[in-house]
């Protein structure tokens, strides 16, 4: 185990820089920047701005209309899902969205910057995604010199000191190529040092020795300084980034806007709070149980808590929802069963049945097996997550035609991008912001069949062994009559 004070120790303190700092370097060179997000937990991080889940030019369209204030909105989230994917399917998601938005950019005159949003532990399709969308806009006459990537999720307690990426634990930092996301079926990885992952990742294309590294002493040396860190960069070299606080990002942000002000072209392959430190959005408290509601119309009857994600914490969390919400009815689907194809239709008619009949009265917490169907291959894996997801996206559809929830929480990265696009057919929404400290967030749907029912989105791996309860116990107090304390509901 690492102890961060230890590393700290051989660089600068951080600099306070404020939100409204680096929104007023944005707002003097305005942009609205498309966030191609590989599962839609990249939210957590921000408030206020438009979420769409079809990329059509009609759906750029509405959201470069969308308004905060008197100005279009700095940002707008498109859920690929392409984590769900194989590579030639992410590729052409990834062409896709580029395509289409640049042709609605030049339909309604709007300036664009491009944002490839992952996982803060390093699973996804790169370089491939990057890759994509730098010959797409290549295609256009637009080149792209550096790859800018920044993987740093404080709030959720992913570091970045010294070209390394961490994940904070009880005792300190651990390596992330130490965890359990190290070791995924689909994208699995050896290495800790961002520099050596890209190589790694690249399949040597791009060598430790030719990636940028701008540690903490170029973040917090300031932004002219970065931007001379940057000018190297040509033909989409990687350029990776430290960062362990808020400032630090925000600090990055100006140096960044720097950097395209002296002409580089860049694009950004980030976790999720990348985004809101770019645009100059302030950190927003977790919204109250007012707040969660607000705008919405949920039915009466029960909300449906769905858990799909099989990493750790999940299982932790799932546990502890459970122990201290008694009065709610736990359904569990049956992910052997699912792969039987001769028994899969009736579980799924009976599981269906089961939830729309407890929602009458009750929560519903509808979770997979715990026990994970491995596979030694990526492709197979990917079938076998798709085959489950499928499974609950259709539960989560009849539920819906049958008993709409008073509310939905969607936890882990794939299941909450198919319950929201797939199961609760959400097209358009507004992420309001997050139900806990920059973690975890809430969308409300202005389209569909879902449109008045508050949808949580909450990522696998993020929070603490609370969370969940809390957050389910924050909705679930709507419920008329409802008086028991959030730790017990």
């Amino acid at each position: 185990m690492i102890l961060e004070p230890d590393l700290l120790a051989a660089y600068p303190a951080e600099d306070v820089v404020t939100a409204g700092a680096v929104a007023a370097a944005v707002v003097s060179s305005p942009r609205v920047l498309v966030v191609l997000d590989d599962d839609p937990t990249g939210t957590q991080s921000v408030c206020d701005l438009p979420v769409l889940t079809r990329w059509e030019a009609e759906d750029f369209r509405w959201a470069f209309s969308h308004r905060i204030g008197d100005r279009p909105a700095p940002a707008v989230y498109v859920m690929t899902n392409t984590r769900s994917l194989d590579p030639a399917e992410a590729a052409v998601r990834n062409r896709e969205v580029v395509t289409y938005a640049l042709a609605a950019a030049a339909e309604t005159g709007t300036r664009l910057g491009f944002v490839s949003r992952s996982d803060s532990t390093l699973r996804g399709h790169f370089p491939l995604e990057p890759d994509v969308i730098a010959a797409t806009l290549a295609v256009a006459g637009r080149p792209t010199d550096g790859v800018v990537i920044v993987p740093a999720f404080p709030d959720a307690g992913r570091v970045t000191i010294g070209g390394v990426h961490y994940m904070r634990t009880d005792g300190g930092l651990t390596p992330v190529s130490e965890t359990e996301f190290a070791r995924d079926a689909s994208f699995g990885f050896t290495s800790s040092e961002l520099a050596r992952y890209v190589e790694e990742k690249s399949a040597g294309r791009f060598t430790a020795a030719e990636v940028i590294v701008l540690d903490l002493a170029i973040i917090r040396g300031g932004a002219a300084g970065i931007a001379d860190a940057i000018d190297p960069a040509t033909g989409s070299t990687p350029i990776v980034v430290d960062a362990v606080t808020e400032n630090d990002l925000r600090a990055l942000a100006l140096g960044l806007d720097e950097a395209e002000r002296r002409g580089k072209h860049l694009l950004y392959r980030v976790g999720p709070p990348f985004v809101r430190a770019r645009i100059g959005q302030a950190e927003r408290a977790p919204l109250s149980r007012d707040e969660a509601v607000a705008g919405t119309s949920p039915s009466a009857g029960g909300g449906l808590v769905v858990v799909g994600s099989h990493v750790g914490l999940t299982t932790h969390q799932l546990d502890d929802l459970v122990a201290h919400h008694p009065h709610a009815v736990v359904v569990e689907l049956q992910v052997e069963t699912l792969l039987d194809e001769t028994a899969a239709a009736d579980h799924l008619t009976a599981t269906v049945a089961a939830v729309v009949g407890a929602l009458a009265e009750a929560d519903v917490i509808l979770h997979t097996s715990r026990l994970l169907v491995r596979t030694d291959d990526p492709v197979e894996s990917l079938r076998i997550a798709r085959t489950v997801s499928g499974a609950v996206v259709d539960i989560v559809r009849r539920t819906l035609a049958g008993r709409p929830p008073r509310f939905v929480v969607a936890k882990g990265g794939i299941t909450s991008s198919d319950v929201a696009a797939h199961g609760l057919e959400i097209r358009h929404a507004i992420v309001r912001g997050p139900m806990l400290p920059g973690i975890v967030s809430l969308w409300e749907p202005v389209d569909g069949p879902a449109r008045g029912i508050p949808f949580v989105v909450f990522a696998g791996n993020v929070g603490g062994e609370r969370s969940l309860t809390d957050v389910v116990a924050k909705l679930s107090a709507m419920l008329p009559g409802t008086a028991r304390p959030s730790t017990d509901l």
